[in-house]
C-alpha cells in the first residue's frame, strides 16, 4: 500500500510440561508480534502427538476468535507465525505454521527469513518425487528437514543435517510430536529469542516483546547456527554451526523490530533513539519543531531532538483502525491513501520550520505525499531526516527490496531526490554511524541494502541487478553522474 520496507515474519512457540491452553497463549504473542506481518497468521497445537492446526489470511484478530480458540484444543506444545510474504504469494496457502505428516512423525514449522538458494534445493527435490502445495521457501525447509530426518535418529539431527544445506537467512521455530526445537542461521540474519513462562515452560519467539505480553522471563538469545531443543528432558543445545561471523540485520533496529524489544543485548528504543542524536550531528539545521513519521520515526525525532536542542512535537495522527490494505478502486484514490492513514497536525506544524525524521525512503512516493500534507498544514520549511543510509541494493535475506529499479537513490542524487519529494533540504544517515546505533549489540550487522557487502554468496539467478547505481561506487561513495 506505501511505498516503505515492509516487516518480517514473526514466529512463536511453547512448551509446557502438562497441557495447557497453549493455543491462547500463542494468540497473545502473535498479537505482539503483529507488526512483523500482516499478510497471513496460523496456530499450530500438539496434543499427545497430534497436531491440530489453523491458518488463514487476515490479522490475528480476523483469524482466530474464541470458537476457533477453543477447537484447537489443549495441549502442551504450540507453534505461532504472523506473515509478510517475501517470497511466494499472499494466500492461504502459503500461511504457516507448516504441518507435515511423515512415516518418521508429524512436524509444524513457522520461518522467519529467505532462502537464497530455495530455488535449487525446490528443483532438487522436485526431481526426487517432492510435491509442493505452496511458493514459499518455508515448504522447502521443511522438506529439507523431512529428507535429513529418514536417515538420522532424531528431529534434532536431521535439523542439524539440514543446516547443511540450506543458505540465506531463516529462524525456525518448529515441533515434532514430542519435542520443540528453535535454531537460526550461522549468520543469524533475523532474530530469535528463549524464555521462560510463569509455570516453568520453554518459549521461543522472534522478539521479546512476546514474551512480555505473556508475563514471560526473558533468558537469552539463539545464537547464530544454534538449535535449541525443549523436551520432556529439559532444554539442550546443539552447537555445531555456531562459531562464524554474525550478520544481524540492522534494519531490524532502525525499523522491522518494536521499540519495547530488547534483541542481542540492545535495546530498539535505545537504538532508534541514538539514530536520531546522529543524525542531528551530522545534519544540524535551523528549525523550530521536530516531528516523526508513526511509527519507527517516532523514536529517532525524539533522539534528533534532543541532540538538537529542537522541541519535539507531534506532526502527525496516523488512523490506528486500517490494516496494511484496504479497498483502492482507482490510481487517483491510491494517490490519496496516506490521507486515509496520516493526517498532518497544523496546531503543531503551522508556521513553523519543521524537520520531519522517517526511518527510510524507497521509491520516495509516500514521503513527497507526506511532505504535501505537512505544507498544506501551513509548514514553512520541511527539512527531511532519515534514520538510515540510502537504500542502493536489494536484499535477498527477507526484505522485500529484490531490485534496484525500485529505489530512488539509485536514479537520483540526495539534491534530485529532495526536490522530487518537495523538502528543503534531505540528511540521510551515514553508513558509519548505523553501525553503532546498537552499541551494545552482541553481533555483527548485515548492511548489504546499503553497501552492497553481502555475507553469503548470492547465486546468480537472484542477481537481477548486476549493474552499478549510476550515483554511486560499490562502496557507496558518490560517483560522477554522466
Amino acid at each position: 500500500m506505501f511505498d516503505s520496507i515492509h516487516e518480517e515474519c514473526g514466529v512463536f512457540g511453547i512448551y509446557e510440561r502438562e497441557e495447557s491452553d497453549v493455543a491462547s497463549a500463542a494468540y497473545y504473542a502473535l498479537y505482539a508480534l503483529q507488526h512483523r506481518g500482516q499478510e497471513s497468521c496460523g496456530i499450530a497445537v500438539n496434543k499427545q502427538g497430534i497436531m491440530t492446526a489453523h491458518m488463514d489470511v487476515g490479522l490475528v484478530s480476523n483469524v482466530f476468535t474464541q470458537d476457533t480458540l477453543d477447537s484447537l484444543g489443549k495441549g502442551n506444545i504450540a507453534v505461532g507465525h504472523v506473515r509478510y510474504s517475501t517470497t511466494g504469494q499472499a494466500s492461504r496457502s502459503n500461511a504457516q505454521p507448516l504441518v507435515i505428516k511423515h512415516v518418521k512423525g508429524p512436524m509444524a514449522l513457522a520461518h522467519n527469513g529467505n532462502l537464497t538458494n530455495a530455488f535449487q534445493l525446490r528443483e532438487k527435490l522436485e526431481l526426487e518425487g517432492a510435491i509442493f502445495h505452496s511458493t514459499s521457501d518455508s515448504e522447502v525447509t521443511a522438506y529439507t528437514i523431512t529428507k535429513a530426518r529418514i536417515g538420522t535418529d532424531s528431529i534434532e539431527q536431521a535439523v542439524e543435517q539440514a543446516i547443511r544445506e540450506l543458505k540465506g537467512a531463516y529462524s525456525i521455530v518448529m515441533m515434532s510430536a514430542t519435542k520443540l526445537i528453535a535454531f537460526r542461521d550461522p549468520h543469524g540474519f533475523r532474530p530469535l529469542c528463549m524464555g521462560r513462562s510463569r509455570t516453568g515452560g520453554v518459549i521461543f519467539a522472534s522478539e521479546s516483546c512476546a514474551l512480555d505480553s505473556l508475563g514471560a522471563e526473558f533468558v537469552r538469545d539463539i545464537r547464530p547456527g544454534e538449535i535449541v531443543i525443549a523436551d520432556e528432558s529439559g532444554v539442550r543445545s546443539i552447537t555445531t554451526h555456531c562459531g562464524g561471523k554474525s550478520s544481524f540485520c540492522v534494519f531490524e533496529f532502525v525499523y522491522f523490530a518494536r521499540p519495547d524489544s530488547v534483541i542481542e543485548g540492545a535495546s530498539v528504543h535505545e537504538a532508534r533513539l541514538r539514530a536520531g542524536a546522529y543524525l542531528a550531528l551530522e545534519h544540524p539545521v535551523q528549525a523550530d519543531v521536530v516531528i516523526g513519521v508513526p511509527d519507527s520515526g517516532l523514536d529517532a525525532a525524539l533522539g534528533y531532538a534532543r541532540q538538537s536542542g529542537i522541541p519535539y512535537g507531534v506532526g502527525f495522527i496516523k488512523n490506528r483502525y486500517i490494516g496494511r490494505t484496504f479497498i483502492q478502486p482507482s490510481q487517483g484514490q491510491r494517490e490519496d491513501s496516506v490521507r486515509i492513514k496520516l493526517n498532518a497536525l497544523s496546531a503543531t506544524v503551522s508556521g513553523k520550520r519543521v524537520v520531519m525524521v522517517d526511518d527510510s525512503i524507497v521509491r520516495g512516493t509516500t514521503s513527497r505525499h507526506i511532505v504535501r500534507l505537512l505544507r498544506e498544514a501551513g509548514a514553512t520549511e520541511v527539512h527531511m531526516m532519515v534514520s538510515s543510509p540510502p537504500f542502493l541494493n536489494p536484499c535477498y535475506f527477507g526484505t522485500d527490496i529484490d531490485s534496484k529499479d525500485k529505489l530512488i537513490a539509485c536514479r537520483m542524487s540526495e539534491e534530485e531526490i529532495a526536490r522530487e519529494i518537495g523538502v528543503d533540504s534531505l540528511g540521510y544517515l551515514t553508513l558509519d554511524n548505523i553501525k553503532h546505533i546498537a552499541a551494545e549489540a552482541h553481533c555483527g550487522f548485515c548492511t548489504a541494502c546499503f553497501d552492497g557487502e553481502y555475507p553469503v554468496e548470492i547465486p546468480e539467478g537472484l542477481q537481477k541487478d548486476r549493474f552499478e547505481c549510476p550515483l554511486h561506487k560499490p562502496s557507496g561513495e558518490a560517483a560522477s553522474k554522466e
